[in-house]
Protein backbone atom coordinates (compact mmCIF):
# COMPACT_ATOMS: atom_id res chain seq x y z
CA UNK A 1 0.00 0.00 0.00
CA UNK A 2 2.61 2.37 0.89
CA UNK A 3 4.31 1.96 -2.31
CA UNK A 4 1.35 2.64 -4.13
CA UNK A 5 0.66 5.80 -2.59
CA UNK A 6 3.68 7.24 -3.13
CA UNK A 7 3.06 6.25 -7.09
CA UNK A 8 0.48 8.24 -7.03
CA UNK A 9 2.16 11.62 -5.51
CA UNK A 10 4.87 11.31 -8.13
CA UNK A 11 4.43 14.23 -10.50
CA UNK A 12 3.71 14.37 -14.08
CA UNK A 13 7.14 15.91 -14.99
CA UNK A 14 9.10 13.29 -12.94
CA UNK A 15 6.86 10.58 -14.47
CA UNK A 16 8.00 11.74 -17.82
CA UNK A 17 11.99 12.42 -16.56
CA UNK A 18 12.18 8.66 -15.75
CA UNK A 19 13.29 5.93 -18.20
CA UNK A 20 10.62 4.52 -20.32
CA UNK A 21 10.40 1.60 -21.83
CA UNK A 22 10.23 2.12 -26.17
CA UNK A 23 6.64 3.50 -26.82
CA UNK A 24 5.04 3.01 -29.68
CA UNK A 25 5.84 6.15 -32.09
CA UNK A 26 2.09 7.28 -32.24
CA UNK A 27 1.36 7.44 -28.63
CA UNK A 28 3.48 9.35 -26.40
CA UNK A 29 2.96 12.25 -23.82
CA UNK A 30 4.06 14.72 -26.53
CA UNK A 31 2.12 13.39 -29.42
CA UNK A 32 -0.86 13.41 -27.19
CA UNK A 33 -0.60 16.91 -26.66
CA UNK A 34 0.39 18.01 -29.84
CA UNK A 35 -2.65 16.57 -31.36
CA UNK A 36 -4.45 17.80 -28.31
CA UNK A 37 -3.09 21.79 -29.31
CA UNK A 38 -3.62 21.20 -32.51
CA UNK A 39 -7.66 20.00 -32.15
CA UNK A 40 -7.68 22.83 -29.86
CA UNK A 41 -6.44 25.47 -32.49
CA UNK A 42 -8.66 24.37 -35.08
CA UNK A 43 -12.05 23.44 -33.36
CA UNK A 44 -11.81 24.68 -29.71
CA UNK A 45 -10.88 24.19 -26.36
CA UNK A 46 -14.35 21.67 -26.46
CA UNK A 47 -13.42 19.61 -29.08
CA UNK A 48 -10.39 18.17 -26.74
CA UNK A 49 -11.43 14.70 -25.27
CA UNK A 50 -9.49 11.87 -24.55
CA UNK A 51 -11.70 10.33 -26.78
CA UNK A 52 -11.46 11.77 -29.36
CA UNK A 53 -7.68 12.52 -29.27
CA UNK A 54 -7.79 8.34 -29.37
CA UNK A 55 -9.37 8.76 -32.69
CA UNK A 56 -6.84 11.23 -34.15
CA UNK A 57 -4.09 8.96 -33.47
CA UNK A 58 -5.87 5.74 -33.89
CA UNK A 59 -5.69 4.32 -30.90
CA UNK A 60 -8.19 3.17 -27.85
CA UNK A 61 -9.38 6.00 -26.01
CA UNK A 62 -7.84 3.42 -22.75
CA UNK A 63 -4.54 3.19 -24.43
CA UNK A 64 -4.27 6.72 -24.22
CA UNK A 65 -5.00 6.67 -20.33
CA UNK A 66 -1.80 4.92 -19.77
CA UNK A 67 0.17 7.91 -20.70
CA UNK A 68 -2.25 11.26 -19.59
CA UNK A 69 -4.04 9.85 -16.33
CA UNK A 70 -6.78 12.55 -16.97
CA UNK A 71 -7.51 16.03 -17.56
CA UNK A 72 -5.00 17.68 -15.34
CA UNK A 73 -2.31 16.16 -17.25
CA UNK A 74 -3.53 16.71 -20.45
CA UNK A 75 -3.84 20.27 -19.85
CA UNK A 76 -1.00 20.78 -18.65
CA UNK A 77 0.80 19.25 -21.09
CA UNK A 78 -0.78 21.45 -23.65
CA UNK A 79 0.33 24.45 -21.89
CA UNK A 80 3.83 23.57 -21.73
CA UNK A 81 3.65 22.31 -25.32
CA UNK A 82 2.54 26.13 -26.64
CA UNK A 83 4.72 27.92 -24.12
CA UNK A 84 7.90 26.53 -25.55
CA UNK A 85 6.73 29.30 -27.94
CA UNK A 86 7.61 32.36 -25.40
CA UNK A 87 11.10 31.91 -25.61
CA UNK A 88 12.74 34.45 -27.54
CA UNK A 89 14.88 33.62 -30.80
CA UNK A 90 17.76 35.75 -28.95
CA UNK A 91 18.04 36.08 -25.51
CA UNK A 92 17.98 39.66 -24.39
CA UNK A 93 20.72 41.72 -21.88
CA UNK A 94 18.52 43.99 -19.84
CA UNK A 95 16.00 42.80 -17.40
CA UNK A 96 13.68 45.18 -19.20
CA UNK A 97 14.04 43.99 -22.65
CA UNK A 98 14.08 40.40 -21.78
CA UNK A 99 10.64 40.82 -19.68
CA UNK A 100 9.28 42.30 -22.73
CA UNK A 101 10.20 39.88 -25.21
CA UNK A 102 8.63 37.71 -22.89
CA UNK A 103 5.41 39.54 -22.66
CA UNK A 104 4.79 40.65 -26.31
CA UNK A 105 5.88 36.67 -27.45
CA UNK A 106 3.19 36.03 -24.63
CA UNK A 107 0.70 37.88 -26.12
CA UNK A 108 1.84 36.35 -29.67
CA UNK A 109 0.66 32.66 -28.29
CA UNK A 110 -2.39 33.56 -26.01
CA UNK A 111 -3.63 34.89 -29.55
CA UNK A 112 -2.57 32.26 -31.86
CA UNK A 113 -3.53 29.51 -29.21
CA UNK A 114 -7.43 31.37 -28.05
CA UNK A 115 -8.09 28.01 -25.83
CA UNK A 116 -5.37 29.09 -23.98
CA UNK A 117 -7.64 31.96 -22.11
CA UNK A 118 -10.84 29.16 -21.45
CA UNK A 119 -8.42 26.39 -19.13
CA UNK A 120 -8.85 26.63 -15.55
CA UNK A 121 -5.45 27.03 -14.63
CA UNK A 122 -3.06 28.34 -17.02
CA UNK A 123 -2.12 30.73 -14.51
CA UNK A 124 -1.00 28.32 -12.40
CA UNK A 125 0.15 25.71 -14.07
CA UNK A 126 3.65 24.47 -13.24
CA UNK A 127 5.41 22.71 -16.56
CA UNK A 128 8.93 23.18 -17.50
CA UNK A 129 8.48 25.46 -19.88
CA UNK A 130 6.73 27.89 -17.75
CA UNK A 131 9.01 27.48 -15.20
CA UNK A 132 12.17 28.21 -17.59
CA UNK A 133 10.37 31.20 -19.09
CA UNK A 134 9.93 32.54 -15.34
CA UNK A 135 13.71 31.51 -14.36
CA UNK A 136 14.92 33.73 -17.46
CA UNK A 137 12.97 36.87 -15.77
CA UNK A 138 13.90 36.33 -12.39
CA UNK A 139 17.30 36.21 -13.56
CA UNK A 140 17.32 38.94 -14.96
CA UNK A 141 15.72 41.19 -12.35
CA UNK A 142 18.28 39.43 -10.00
CA UNK A 143 21.41 41.91 -9.33
CA UNK A 144 19.12 44.74 -9.87
CA UNK A 145 19.20 45.89 -6.27
CA UNK A 146 15.85 43.80 -5.52
CA UNK A 147 14.85 41.70 -2.55
CA UNK A 148 13.58 38.33 -3.85
CA UNK A 149 9.94 39.13 -2.46
CA UNK A 150 10.41 42.61 -4.66
CA UNK A 151 11.41 40.82 -7.42
CA UNK A 152 8.37 38.67 -7.88
CA UNK A 153 6.27 41.03 -7.36
CA UNK A 154 7.68 43.21 -10.36
CA UNK A 155 7.65 39.73 -12.35
CA UNK A 156 3.89 38.79 -11.57
CA UNK A 157 2.79 42.63 -12.12
CA UNK A 158 3.71 41.95 -15.73
CA UNK A 159 2.74 38.79 -16.15
CA UNK A 160 -0.70 39.71 -14.36
CA UNK A 161 -0.71 42.64 -17.27
CA UNK A 162 0.33 40.25 -19.99
CA UNK A 163 -2.47 37.71 -19.09
CA UNK A 164 -5.43 40.24 -18.29
CA UNK A 165 -4.66 42.53 -21.64
CA UNK A 166 -4.47 39.58 -23.71
CA UNK A 167 -7.43 37.72 -22.24
CA UNK A 168 -9.58 40.68 -22.94
CA UNK A 169 -8.29 40.86 -26.52
CA UNK A 170 -9.29 37.40 -26.76
CA UNK A 171 -12.74 37.70 -25.40
CA UNK A 172 -13.39 40.40 -27.44
CA UNK A 173 -12.54 38.65 -30.68
CA UNK A 174 -14.61 35.59 -29.91
CA UNK A 175 -17.32 38.02 -28.83
CA UNK A 176 -17.32 39.14 -32.08
CA UNK A 177 -17.45 36.00 -34.18
CA UNK A 178 -20.26 34.61 -31.81
CA UNK A 179 -22.32 37.94 -32.56
CA UNK A 180 -21.17 37.50 -36.64
CA UNK A 181 -19.52 41.27 -36.49
CA UNK A 182 -16.59 40.99 -39.10
CA UNK A 183 -14.61 44.04 -38.05
CA UNK A 184 -14.29 47.02 -35.42
CA UNK A 185 -16.43 49.07 -37.67
CA UNK A 186 -19.76 46.63 -38.16
CA UNK A 187 -18.95 46.30 -33.73
CA UNK A 188 -19.32 49.55 -33.29
CA UNK A 189 -22.05 50.10 -35.32
CA UNK A 190 -23.69 47.42 -33.91
CA UNK A 191 -22.89 48.99 -30.00
CA UNK A 192 -23.80 52.51 -30.96
CA UNK A 193 -27.08 52.64 -29.93
CA UNK A 194 -25.88 51.63 -26.29
CA UNK A 195 -22.94 53.94 -26.38
CA UNK A 196 -24.82 57.03 -28.28
CA UNK A 197 -27.50 56.88 -25.06
CA UNK A 198 -24.62 56.89 -22.44
CA UNK A 199 -22.05 59.39 -24.19
CA UNK A 200 -25.32 61.72 -24.67
CA UNK A 201 -26.26 61.45 -20.80
CA UNK A 202 -23.33 63.91 -20.28
CA UNK A 203 -21.79 61.94 -17.23
CA UNK A 204 -18.77 60.40 -19.30
CA UNK A 205 -16.74 63.42 -20.82
CA UNK A 206 -13.62 62.47 -20.96
CA UNK A 207 -14.68 58.68 -22.29
CA UNK A 208 -16.55 60.91 -25.10
CA UNK A 209 -13.18 62.83 -25.93
CA UNK A 210 -11.75 59.25 -26.10
CA UNK A 211 -14.29 57.93 -28.70
CA UNK A 212 -14.52 60.91 -30.77
CA UNK A 213 -10.62 61.85 -30.66
CA UNK A 214 -8.88 58.16 -30.89
CA UNK A 215 -6.36 57.65 -33.34
CA UNK A 216 -5.51 53.98 -32.36
CA UNK A 217 -8.97 52.21 -31.12
CA UNK A 218 -8.28 48.78 -33.38
CA UNK A 219 -4.22 48.97 -32.90
CA UNK A 220 -4.54 46.08 -30.45
CA UNK A 221 -0.56 45.36 -30.49
CA UNK A 222 -0.10 49.42 -29.91
CA UNK A 223 -2.52 49.52 -27.11
CA UNK A 224 -0.94 46.25 -25.67
CA UNK A 225 2.36 47.05 -25.76
CA UNK A 226 1.83 51.14 -24.59
CA UNK A 227 0.12 49.47 -21.37
CA UNK A 228 3.07 47.16 -21.11
CA UNK A 229 5.48 49.98 -21.21
CA UNK A 230 3.69 51.89 -18.38
CA UNK A 231 4.49 48.44 -16.22
CA UNK A 232 8.25 48.15 -16.83
CA UNK A 233 8.12 52.01 -16.04
CA UNK A 234 6.54 50.92 -12.44
CA UNK A 235 8.95 48.41 -12.57
CA UNK A 236 11.92 50.41 -13.62
CA UNK A 237 11.28 52.28 -10.77
CA UNK A 238 11.55 50.03 -7.95
CA UNK A 239 14.61 49.04 -9.79
CA UNK A 240 16.31 52.63 -9.52
CA UNK A 241 14.82 52.72 -5.94
CA UNK A 242 16.80 49.33 -5.16
CA UNK A 243 20.03 50.77 -6.71
CA UNK A 244 19.81 53.85 -4.60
Amino acid sequence: MAKEDETEEVSLWERLDRPQAAPRASLTPQRIAEVAVDLADREGFAAVTMRRIATELGVAPMAAYRHVSGKDDLWALMVDRVSAEMEPAEQPESWRETLRAYAVRTRTMMVRHPWLAQLPMPLFALTPNRMAAAERQLASLDGQGLDVDTMMAAFRAVSSYVQGATQAEVALAQYMRDQGWESPDETRRALAPQMSYLMETGRYPTYRRYTRGAARKDDAAWQFETGLECVLDGVAGLVERGRT
